[in-house]
């Protein structure tokens, strides 16, 4: 008995000496603990094993907390949450080279490509990410080595797509054998509404946080095909059904007013892009309380790819000057109609680490700073069902903190270089 005492006693220790040295305290010059309220100056943030504990005001002493505490001192620095894209393609960039690379790179030499546009996005701020369209079980690896702290990167919220033969989430652009070939190996392109149900279900199976379908057509497909409503209303109800079932969310891409409603009667939880969305949508995204995922920044970039390379298709380019030239405006309107605005890019149609491009444009468009960063911070964490552990720095969120030498609340601009970024607690960037 006096041998398993002192052994209990030896473990206590270690666990308390391991606590003690994971205990953080961060000087905060100004820090915006909620976006959306008003920021406060000269605070203390106080961390232990990547929890935030406490909110002190002053600078209080690391050694007053903890005697081993560490101090990072950001007490010149405007200090705010973690912020969130809800739309991103981790495993590409949009180029001339995409469909070599479709043919020529193994699924292995992806991931470490896709590990790293994960980092470039982790050092731009974003401490979370909701993938929206990558290859299922490569992002899910990655997704989840994150999560055991096997690698560094964002917290990855990864969807398994659900799309109709010939939709927009289909193979297009290829040869015929090559589509047939495609055809066959994926699982998740469906026809009508039972095969959508189990399309919907198998994604859930293989590990999908939640279900991306594409109710209209999309820019990039290559095939003129529009950009209005494609997947048909009991399609769409049973993936949404299939997927609330099994606990979770839908993201519905779409581009035209029809195919928004549609997706917005079936049940959604968010609007991707929602370029066209009018009056009628936006009495269904109050109603339904549905955020729109406006993704400015990839509208800016496939309008320029348009005009000025030849990355794009002939099919492409006219869907591109069209939807590019008309977001921005339809986007201010979105948000002047009162409609939930969560942020997102469609980073990897921009490149990845540019994230914050897309606050500038939602600023110019309108939107003010201080919405913008509750956008992607607050609103973000409520559309992930996260708002118990992300969006704010409060006692018992995870320590995902960044920092930027002036405040965007002023210049919005300042989001484009973060120069720390803490994620569970762990220094990721310090300039």
């Amino acid at each position: 008995m006096k041998a398993l005492s002192l052994l209990s006693i030896a473990i206590a220790s270690i666990l308390t000496t391991s606590a003690l040295a994971d205990t953080q305290v961060i000087h905060a010059g100004e820090l915006l603990a909620v976006p959306g309220k008003a920021p406060l100056k000269k605070q203390s943030i106080v961390i232990v094993d990547g929890k935030i504990t406490d909110i002190k005001k002053g600078f209080v002493s690391a050694n007053s907390i903890d005697e081993k505490a560490t101090l990072v001192d950001l007490s010149k620095s405007f200090v705010m949450p973690g912020m969130m894209d809800m739309h991103v393609h981790l495993q590409g960039e949009l180029g001339p080279n995409n469909d070599r690379e479709a043919l020529k790179m193994s699924s292995q030499l992806m991931q470490m490509r896709s590990h790293m546009f994960a980092m470039r996005t982790l050092n731009a701020g974003f401490t979370t990410v909701r993938d929206v369209g990558s290859s299922s079980q490569e992002m899910y690896a990655l997704r989840d080595a994150i999560d055991q702290g096997w690698m560094q990167g964002p917290t990855i919220i990864a969807a398994g797509g659900v799309g109709i033969t010939g939709g927009h989430a289909d193979v297009s652009g290829v040869s015929p054998e090559l589509m047939e070939f495609h055809d066959e190996s994926n699982k998740t392109v469906c026809n009508g509404p039972y095969d959508c149900r189990r399309a919907a279900r198998h994604a859930i199976k293989y590990g999908a946080n939640l279900i991306k379908i594409t109710s209209t057509g999309g820019v990039l497909t290559d095939r003129a095909t529009g950009t209005g409503q494609q997947m048909e209303m009991d399609e769409l109800k049973e993936v949404v059904l299939a997927a609330k079932r099994m606990g979770a969310k839908v993201a519905s891409h779409a581009h035209q007013e029809d195919g928004i409603i549609a997706a917005l009667e079936a049940g959604v939880a968010s609007i991707e892009h929602g370029t066209y969305a009018g009056k009628k949508s936006y009495k269904l995204f109050k109603k339904s309380g549905a955020y729109l995922v406006p993704t400015l920044l990839a509208g800016e970039t496939v309008l320029q790819m348009a005009k000025n390379t030849n990355v794009l298709s002939e099919s492409q380019k006219a869907k591109a000057i069209k939807v590019g030239t008309d977001m921005k405006g339809n986007f201010a309107k979105a948000y002047k109609a009162g409609v939930n605005i969560a942020f997102g890019t469609d980073s990897g149609v921009s490149k990845h680490g540019i994230n914050a491009q897309e606050a500038v444009l939602m600023f110019k468009a309108g939107m003010p700073a201080d919405e913008v960063l509750k956008s992607a911070t607050v609103n973000a964490a409520d559309l992930i069902d996260k708002s118990s552990s992300l969006g704010t720095i409060e006692a018992g969120k995870n320590a995902d903190i960044i920092a930027m030498h002036g405040s965007p609340l002023t210049d919005i601009n300042e989001l484009l270089d973060v120069d720390f970024v803490m994620k569970s607690g762990e220094v990721i960037k310090s300039k």
